[in-house]
């Protein structure tokens, strides 16, 4: 069976449905147990206090707001590419879900940031590249809703998700590109597999990072599946028109 069979809308409604309960269930119990874990069985660092435990939400909720776009980067590829309308409405579902990301990201940066730093925002490589990108996120969304043509809206969503994965990248790798700014490096460098972070802190946040990147999951599916159940009343809805 060719794993393209998967992107057919059927068969995309079968195997999600099936496989939602499983993905709530890691999505919720990880996450939970990544943040308790984290806020209230871990002490304070000799630097930051208590502000450390913010990373448990702060690095997993960035994590999948980069992550998140390059979802949305690779299936709007394929849709380029395949023409699968699935692919289309996996990137247009994703996309609030992203967004969503970014914001608590951007927020949680910022409360961290002015006991740390004294102050809320500071144009960092890092923090620059980041708001950049949530600004195509809120572009994206604001694209698929002004134009009510779908498979252009999918065409020209598709070319801004291609030109914003650049900031995707920045976002992830700026503190390497640019040696300056405030912004600490990453934590947990996926290349290198060191990591800055004693296994006390390590263990809940990777739970939580495990947490988050289920929840993104499920999310994005059960947004794709209401897309495609909208957009099968769409066409019944011009048949009966038509008829």
């Amino acid at each position: 069976m060719s794993i393209w069979e998967y992107a057919n809308p059927r068969a995309f409604m079968g195997w999600t449905g099936k496989a939602l309960p499983l993905i709530w269930g890691l999505g919720i119990g990880l996450t939970v147990l990544g943040l308790v874990w984290g806020y209230f069985f871990t002490g304070d660092d000799f630097r930051m206090g208590s502000t450390v435990k913010i990373i448990y939400l702060h690095v997993p909720s960035a994590l999948m707001a980069i992550n998140g776009y390059f979802l949305m980067f690779v299936a709007s590829l394929i849709w380029l590419i395949r023409r699968h309308h699935v692919s289309a409405l996996v990137a247009k579902a994703a996309a609030p879900i992203g967004l969503t990301m970014t914001l608590i990201a951007l927020a949680t940066g910022a409360i961290w940031g002015q006991p740390m730093w004294g102050t809320w925002w500071v144009w960092d490589p890092r923090l620059t590249s980041f708001l950049i990108l949530c600004l195509f996120y809120m572009g994206y969304i604001a694209l698929w809703e002004s134009v009510s043509d779908q498979d252009l809206a999918a065409d020209l969503t598709s070319i801004l998700a291609m030109v914003g994965s650049v900031f995707a990248v920045l976002s992830r790798y700026a503190v390497q590109f640019w040696n300056q700014g405030l912004h600490q490096g990453t934590s947990v460098p996926v290349v290198t597999g060191e990591r800055s972070v004693d296994d006390i802190y390590f263990i809940p946040l990777a739970v939580s990072m495990a947490g988050f990147f289920f929840l993104f999951l499920a999310l994005t599916l059960v947004r794709a599946r209401a897309e495609v159940r909208a957009r099968r009343l769409g066409v019944l809805i011009r048949r009966e028109q038509m008829a």
